[in-house]
């Protein structure tokens, strides 16, 4: 199963009703897989999609990405020494993964993979949190430049070195399941995996599908709907750290870990939502985002093409705030 790494947006389907007249009717599914929650809605005539169809695609994902199974592809490059060949999911998100990776200065890397186990954060239990000396053992196997893409093989430069791409994985396999609906002729719908959202089409009355983002709880008592956006294409995600953290005495260690110190994130970003024209773009790219100062976080989206951001962050006196591109305040709905 994938890890459910970014399950940070309340998804509502606000007045899903059918427009008067119009011959469209409304479908809806879910299920379970990834390690997380699926949902699929959309209109039509008849029924065009099942269960089962949008399953088998995730599973062959799963098979391909997932480090949980020990039979998967990426379980197989961690294992090897020198690298694997590549099938068409593994080839789609590492060729994306070196894109962000690049572009965002190294804030994502996919070989971050035994830090993030080393705080607990991986397929295995930890019984105590990791000293210096482990720490900077383990650095010296993270690094994109200690990977290489050569045609339909990814290769390695060290045994030792490890990938994990739960945090780009999601927004590509929401994307699959949205290209496999535009094969049956679907013209409006949603999918929506772990909080990875994408969306074609408006509903029969005309309007777009809404959104809801959370934020960290008020008075302590769960998450907060803070906005509710409305789109007719493109996709949104969030990354955030208020939901999946571990307990150190008094301190929160974010699942978010930094690959060039190789200690979890500490800084003022709570969480980050991006929207853009496809989900593997906007999760590729919002952990890296949730590595910036909320400064360089709007210049860096704002240097990106079709990309949007809503931010929320916390003040130095501890309160917490939000901002957001131009671009997103055109989503919100009032």
């Amino acid at each position: 199963m994938l890890y459910p790494g970014n399950i940070t947006i309340w998804l509502s389907l606000l007045a899903c009703f059918l427009h008067k007249g119009s011959s469209q009717q409304f479908f809806q599914f879910h299920g379970f897989v990834q390690g997380t929650s699926y949902q699929v809605s959309y209109y039509a005539a008849t029924p065009l999609v099942e269960r089962r169809e949008v399953d088998s695609i995730l599973l062959r994902i799963d098979s391909s990405l997932s480090i949980y199974k020990s039979y998967s592809l990426i379980s197989r490059f961690n294992s090897s020494v020198d690298g694997v060949q590549m099938d068409e999911y593994f080839k789609a998100v590492a060729e994306k993964s070196f894109e962000v990776y690049y572009r965002t200065k190294g804030k994502f890397d996919i070989t971050v993979a035994p830090l993030v186990q080393l705080w607990g954060f991986g397929p295995n239990a930890i019984s105590k949190f990791p000293e210096q000396t482990v720490i900077d053992k383990t650095l010296a196997n993270v690094g994109m430049e200690l990977i290489g893409l050569r045609g339909n093989r990814l290769t390695k430069k060290k045994p030792d070195v490890q990938i994990d791409m739960n945090g780009i994985a999601q927004g590509y396999s929401a994307d699959e399941v949205a290209r496999y609906l535009d094969s049956k002729g679907l013209q409006s719908y949603m999918v929506e995996i772990g909080g990875e959202i994408v969306v074609k089409g408006s509903k029969p009355d005309g309007s777009g599908y809404h959104i809801g983002i959370e934020g960290p709880p008020l008075n302590g008592y769960g998450p907060a709907l803070r906005k509710i956006v409305s789109i007719n294409h493109g996709a949104i995600t969030t990354s955030g750290n208020y939901i999946k953290y571990l307990q150190n005495k008094n301190n929160r260690i974010s699942h978010l870990i930094d690959p060039k110190t190789g200690y979890p994130l500490q800084n003022s970003m709570i969480s980050v939502t991006l929207y853009a024209k496809d989900a593997i773009t906007a999760d590729g790219y919002d952990n890296a985002v949730m590595a910036m100062g909320v400064k360089e976080a709007l210049q860096f989206v704002a240097a990106q093409k079709n990309v949007e951001a809503y931010l929320v962050y916390r003040k130095k006196d501890g309160s917490v705030a939000d901002t957001m591109t131009l671009g997103f305040q055109h989503l919100i709905k009032n």
